[in-house]
This record gives structure tokens, C-alpha cells and sequence, in this order.
């Protein structure tokens, strides 16, 4: 429609030598219709003004995802650092996120809470991260699997939500990175039983659930602590970070985060 409009333009201007003021007046008149009211079905998803607005995605099926490209287990370095190099280009492209935390196949990314991005729209916040985050995925792809070939597209998906003040946030994302840990901890004893103890994946399963105490009081080895990611800016560059942000050093070293000025 948009295209016939535009010919119809151009067609006046050409035959009739119409004033090119008198002619996109004309072009306006003919962009309403009675088929507008159709606009009036559009939900009204504004943020709540004076809060954080965070974005969280999550890989679509990645367990399959990860079979497919023979992921490492428990944890793909290169997965990881690809998913952080995605949102370092969410962030480099969207400038009002201000951090981003991510673990495994999920990323959170925070705008500031002053922010007045596309008026504030849900939908416009999670489908910029989510589009531009999928598409920085298929695009750097080669460049942490260079000998594993891409066999299908990813899928993401998301969801918004916001946190009236500075410590619901805090707590949102000291949450994530809780859960970051359990998982990782899970994970790793799975995986140590299925391939250094010669257990099926439903042996270990059911020895898990056994041990389940004994599990959570391991702890990690350091290299297993990479898999939670920060991605936090200094000055206009986003800088990837692996660290504590549940304990109040981060905050302290990082003030200008949760700065509302900045």
C-alpha cells in the first residue's frame, strides 16, 4: 500500500507539476482510511515510568541446541564468550543499558531507570535486545565454532519486567546469579558421575536426588565459576566481567550503575 501510495506521488508531481507541499499533503490524506480504527486494538504497554526496565531472554530449546552442536559439558567456553560478545553488541547498539548479566543460554539486560526509549513500549524493548541479540548470535557464530558449522538458527525469547528501586533490582539480579550457581553446581557433579563414574544420565539423575544435600555443600572449582557473566560499562565501552554481584563489593566499586543522574 505504502509503495502504491508513493507511485500515485511521484505520478502527480510528474503529470501535473503539483506543488511538492500540495502533493505529500495529498499523501497524507491518502495514508487515513476507514480501515484505520484498526489501531485502536493495540495494547497499551508502557512502562511504568521512574523503574527499572529489564529484559531477560532465554535461548528456545537450547538442551537440543547445545546436543546438536556438541556443546562441551558441563560448560562450552565458546558458548559462553558468545553469548557475551552478543550482549556486548545488544549493549553497544542499545546505549541505555547500563549492565547485563547472563549464565548458561540467558542474558538480562537492565536500561536505565530514566530511560525513554521508544516511550517507554515493552515490546519495543524486548524485541530490539531479543532481534538484535539473536542475529549478533548467527552473525559471530564462526568465530568461537570455527570448526562446528551452524546446522539450524537459534531461537530466543523474552520477557520484560520492572523493579520499582534500587534494591528490587539488586535482588533480581543477586537472584539470577543464585540460581547461576545452584544449576552450575548441579550440572557439574552430573556430569562428572556420567563421564568420570561411568554412570547413565538416569543413574546419575537418581543419585542426585539422593545425595542432594551432600551435592550443595560442594563447591566449585574456579574454573567453574565462569559460567555466570557481567557485562557492565565503563564509560561508552561495554566491558565483560566475571564476579560476586550479590555481595555488596561490586555495587560499591560500580556506583555509577544505579546512579539515576547518569
Amino acid at each position: 500500500m505504502w509503495a502504491a501510495g508513493a507511485v500515485k506521488v511521484r505520478g502527480c508531481l510528474a503529470a501535473t507539476s503539483v506543488p511538492l507541499r500540495r502533493c505529500l499533503k495529498l499523501g497524507a490524506a491518502m495514508a487515513k482510511s476507514k480501515f484505520e480504527y484498526v489501531r485502536d486494538f493495540e495494547a497499551d504497554d508502557t512502562c511504568l515510568a521512574h523503574c527499572w526496565v529489564v529484559v531477560r531472554l532465554d535461548g528456545r530449546n537450547f538442551h537440543r541446541f547445545a546436543e546438536k552442536h556438541n556443546f562441551t559439558k558441563p560448560n562450552d567456553s565458546r558458548a559462553l564468550h558468545l553469548m557475551t560478545k552478543c550482549a556486548q553488541t545488544v549493549m553497544e547498539e542499545l546505549e541505555d543499558i547500563v549492565i547485563a548479566y547472563g549464565q548458561s543460554d540467558e542474558y538480562s539486560f537492565v536500561f536505565k531507570r530514566k530511560s525513554n526509549w521508544f516511550k517507554r513500549r515493552a515490546s519495543k524493548f524486548m524485541t530490539h535486545v531479543v532481534s538484535q541479540f539473536a542475529s549478533s548470535y548467527v552473525f559471530y557464530w564462526r568465530d568461537y565454532f570455527e570448526d562446528q558449522p551452524l546446522r539450524y538458527p537459534p531461537g530466543f525469547d523474552g520477557r520484560v519486567v520492572v523493579y520499582p528501586s534500587n534494591q528490587t533490582l539488586k535482588d533480581y539480579l543477586s537472584w539470577r546469579q543464585a540460581d547461576c550457581h545452584i544449576n552450575n553446581l548441579y550440572n557439574t557433579v552430573f556430569w562428572a558421575l556420567v563421564q568420570q563414574s561411568g554412570l547413565t544420565p538416569i543413574q546419575a539423575q537418581e543419585r542426585l536426588q539422593v545425595d542432594e544435600v551432600t551435592t550443595k555443600e560442594v563447591r566449585l572449582p574456579a574454573e567453574m565459576e565462569g559460567k555466570k557473566m557481567v557485562v557492565t560499562r565503563t564509560r561508552t565501552k561495554a566491558v565483560p566481567l566475571h564476579c560476586d554481584i550479590i555481595g555488596d563489593a561490586f555495587w560499591k566499586e560500580h556506583p555509577e550503575i544505579l546512579d539515576e543522574d547518569s
